[in-house]
């Protein structure tokens, strides 16, 4: 979605390198998606599934 739209950022983080953000968005499995720091997709979603989840969370 970050490569097709300008308004959309995203961030690919190691869990094992930064051990203060897993603990900060209590990462407990990958991958694990976090929109607007209040939407949490943990997970492997289906590509439609997860842009309605995506969408949802900005609604």
């Amino acid at each position: 979605m970050a490569l097709e739209s300008p308004h959309i950022t995203a961030s690919v983080v190691a869990a094992v390198e930064y051990p203060d953000l897993v603990q900060q968005y209590r990462v407990t499995g990958v991958p694990k998606t976090v929109v607007n720091d209040h939407v949490e997709i943990l997970g492997v979603e289906p590509e439609a599934s997860f842009i309605d989840l995506v969408v949802g969370a900005l609604a």
